[in-house]
């Protein structure tokens, strides 16, 4: 068994790899380069053991002797002890040699661990797709605790749209846009709903594919019905469609399909296969 309390290791250059590279993708690691024989290793050492037991998790304590472990105390630069580094998803981002004070600790360590509301984000975005009811809870919880994360809006605005509560997604929308930008993810969430606005004054797929039935010469009704294809998920149909208008009519209906083709290209993102094959077929119409 471990002599070591939760959340405290011994770290050597076999277990390196796995215990502090790979575990720091998943939470911040706290190095502590220490011997035995360095006296304010033995008092920093203790109180970073109190600190991980009180913040349950929230971080590794990684603890290299160093003259147990020479090499790993070469590869980090340690000429004096007791030296920590702070190591997330791989990376060295802060570190400090010496004693420090309890308080001192405390305002390192909070600057480098997830906040409550970061946390509560977290928590929301590993249910979203399962849970989505639950995940808009967690994203309003967490702007309970930080009202002006955008990251936290945008997220909740997303989570809305999954539930169809479309109002409540264009507020939050619209009031990032009051800062004079949108996020990419923004600006696709406003492209959806912007669509599913479009397709709904429609009648929905169905009564719009029975419009251009009746009436196939109808350009805007044609309109509609590549925004009910895209709400559909029928992203290339609706895409067709849009480069068809815009070939048999530039400057009247195709103006508004090229509209709406715009805003699937937002909704499917940059990196769908599909926004780059029907951008390129669009510059091609129109250049």
């Amino acid at each position: 068994m471990s002599d070591l309390p939760p959340n405290v290791i011994h770290a050597t250059k076999d277990n390196f790899s796995q215990a502090v590279v790979e575990e720091s993708a998943q939470r911040c690691v706290l190095v502590d380069l220490w011997a035995p024989w360095c006296g304010p290793c033995r008092q920093l050492t203790p109180l970073l053991e109190r600190m991980a037991a009180e913040y349950d998790g929230k971080f590794l304590l990684a603890k290299v002797n160093v003259d147990e472990e020479q090499e790993l105390a070469a590869a980090f630069g340690a000429q004096s002890i007791p030296m920590v580094v702070a190591i997330l998803n791989g990376q060295a981002v802060d570190q400090f040699t010496g004693m420090i004070q309890e308080d001192e600790l405390r305002e390192w360590l909070n600057r480098l661990l997830p906040s409550p509301a970061q946390e509560l984000i977290a928590q929301a975005a590993e249910v979203e797709q399962s849970d989505p009811a639950a995940a808009a809870e967690k994203y309003q919880a967490a702007l309970e605790l930080a009202p002006d994360d955008p990251t936290a809006k945008i997220a909740l605005a997303r989570t809305l749209l999954a539930l169809n509560r479309e109002g409540e997604s264009a507020t939050i929308i619209a009031e990032l846009e009051t800062r004079g930008f949108l996020e990419p993810e923004a600006e696709r969430i406003k492209s959806q709903l912007a669509l599913r606005r479009a397709a709904a004054e429609s009648g929905g797929l169905e009564a719009a594919q029975q419009k251009v039935a009746e009436n196939p010469d109808d350009l805007s009704a044609q309109i509609h019905l590549a925004d009910a294809l895209a709400v559909a998920g029928r992203h290339e149909e609706a895409l067709q469609l849009c480069l068809e208008l815009i070939r048999n009519d530039r400057s009247g209906a195709g103006s508004q399909a090229k509209d709406t083709l715009l805003k699937i290209f937002d909704m499917l993102g940059p990196e769908s296969p599909l926004t780059s094959q029907y951008r390129r077929q669009l510059a091609t119409l129109l250049y």
